[in-house]
């Protein structure tokens, strides 16, 4: 398939067909990959999408711990006011 690139405003764009955009589910934004001289466009359904069953996952593993302990368990916060 070919397409143009067209004008908008002081950028370019891919201008989508209605058919492609049903056929692939593309909705507000896409995924840009540049990969060995190929641009591909890959829709993005839904941002953060199974995050909380991979939270609750994390959770039962016990894999949720904190990294670091909280930053300001030794300081003084008198001294800031």
């Amino acid at each position: 398939m070919e397409a143009a690139i067209i004008k908008i405003g002081n950028s370019k764009g891919l201008r989508l067909s209605k058919t492609i955009l049903d056929k692939y589910n593309i909705k507000d934004k896409v995924e840009i990959i540049l990969e060995m001289g190929q641009i591909i466009i890959k829709p993005i359904e839904a941002p953060r999408k199974n995050w909380e069953t991979a939270f609750q996952k994390m959770n039962e593993l016990g894999d949720d711990a904190m990294l670091i302990d909280a930053v300001f368990t030794d300081e003084n916060l008198e001294e800031w006011k």
